[in-house]
């Protein structure tokens, strides 16, 4: 019987998380990496997993049709969070346990949303390109002592965003389902609405799950309850943007503008007009892309596959 397989479709994974990589090695692992720079399709995936054990997983999609098609796969590690992309109820009924890399990534995507409300607010890639275009454009902005940052969710990566935000002087406001009003005093954030985080906030820093009690939570109606000042960051999922909407939101002016890493189709339409509009800053799904986080979730996941498959044991973040 040969080695058994792990499936690494995360990009980047023998250039930067080599500690991960040698823990699989030496634990009698065979490593199958993804060398498309960019999520599989099914119809690749199809060709790769009939004798996999393990998958450190991206974003792909890990649905009943995959499942179908793998008869070893034992766990998915998620090489990240968010687990939208793995329909966990059905990998229980295949008996296929599913982790992922909770904590991690946070203080990369924060350091990430912090970049895109700059950059949003300086117009730093707009007056990037009109001066190579050759115009000297004088820009005019607002200070962030002079501004509210609303945060949609309090969760880890809000918080870090909240903490990052201390010395700027903005107002913090924020909405959750589950406030945690001991972490909101002592990061001098006002929990409110997701009513007033709409309507009050100058910069609105998304970070909520997707679910389907999100999908499409910013869409034309709540557009409409925004500042036509406000700018809008999202470093959470795709779907909980409706992009159409905020597309004609920034093509009439109604918002002043937005920024996204992520999208709701993924890798996305490189025609989509979005960017198109000097007032839209897109960046590919990178907020966790760091040397640091890598390495990190590099060892998280390579360590569930051992507990699951060699130690027998269950393995942390067990979703």
């Amino acid at each position: 019987m040969g080695k058994r397989k792990v499936l690494v479709t995360a990009t980047n994974y023998s250039a930067i998380c080599k500690k991960g990589k040698r823990i699989l090695e030496e634990n009698g692992f065979e490593i199958v990496e993804n060398t498309h720079g960019r999520p599989f399709t099914f119809d690749e995936l199809k060709g790769l997993v009939g004798d996999i054990s393990a998958v450190v997983a991206g974003v792909d999609t890990w649905d009943e049709a995959v499942f179908k098609l793998a008869p070893e796969l034992k766990v998915i590690s998620r090489f990240g969070v968010g687990v939208d992309n793995i329909d966990i109820l059905k990998a229980k009924e295949f008996g296929i346990k599913v982790t992922n890399c909770k904590g991690i990534n946070s203080n990369a995507v924060s350091e990430h949303a912090m970049a895109l409300m700059l950059s949003s607010v300086r117009m730093i890639p707009r007056l990037s390109q009109t001066m190579k275009e050759g115009t000297w454009e004088r820009a005019v902005y607002h200070e962030f002592n002079q501004l509210t940052v609303g945060l949609l969710g309090f969760g880890d990566i809000a918080r870090k965003v909240a903490a990052k935000l201390q010395p700027f002087g903005a107002k913090l406001i924020a909405y959750d389902v589950f406030p945690n009003e001991e972490a909101a005093k002592d990061l001098n954030v006002t929990m409110v609405s997701l009513e007033d985080v709409l309507k009050k906030s100058d910069i609105i820093s998304i970070h909520v799950p997707a679910l389907p009690s999100t999908h499409h939570m910013i869409n034309k109606d709540t557009i409409e309850l925004m500042k036509d000042s406000v700018y809008l960051i999202n470093t959470a999922r795709g779907s909980i943007v409706d992009e159409s909407a905020l597309y004609e939101a920034l093509k009439t002016r109604r918002i002043a503008g937005a920024a996204l890493d992520v999208y709701e189709r993924e890798p996305v339409d490189m025609n989509h007009p979005l960017f198109e509009l000097d007032n839209f800053i897109g960046t590919p799904h990178t907020s966790a892309e760091t040397y640091e986080n890598y390495e990190n979730c590099g060892i998280e996941t390579a360590q569930a596959i051992v507990d699951v498959l060699i130690k027998e044991k269950t393995p942390e973040n067990l979703l």
